[in-house]
């Protein structure tokens, strides 16, 4: 695939990303397709599973809107299996800070993309695994 849709895809992670530290919660529906599949099982021990983009939402609002957060996104590697779909991999840090404590994770993502007939790309899936997580595990407990 070209330049283009590497880039259009690189953002589309970011704003992912980014939304989540601005507490940006339309903004970051506005990441997803209609329902999108959901591993976090090496950070909350929870099955994966397929949910709404607007339940995937509301569950991270309620959860991590009281945190203060930072996410950092790096070193994408992105596979097309087609025009219109691609698996990007990228490494992240995330941080939790909830006035008294804060914690870190070092994880790696695999995104699974769609292109709609837009043109648009959209985060179909979210897979999560946690390398190493630092500081007070009672600050990711807002992580759910």
């Amino acid at each position: 695939m070209d330049a283009d849709n590497r880039f259009s895809i690189q953002e589309l992670i970011a704003r992912f990303a980014n939304s989540f530290d601005l507490k940006d919660w339309d903004g970051l529906q506005a990441c997803f397709t209609e329902s999108i599949f959901t591993d976090y099982a090496d950070l909350r021990g929870t099955p994966p599973e397929t949910i709404t983009a607007s339940e995937y939402v509301r569950l991270r609002r309620e959860s991590l809107d009281a945190l203060k957060l930072h996410h950092l996104v790096s070193n994408y590697e992105i596979d097309f299996a087609d025009a219109n779909s691609a698996t990007c991999r990228a490494s992240m840090m995330v941080w939790r800070n909830n006035d008294v404590e804060v914690s870190a994770s070092h994880c790696f993502y695999t995104f699974q993309l769609k292109r709609l007939e837009t043109g648009d790309w959209k985060i179909s899936g979210i897979t999560q695994k946690i390398f190493w997580n630092d500081g007070s595990s009672s600050a990711r407990k807002g992580a759910k």
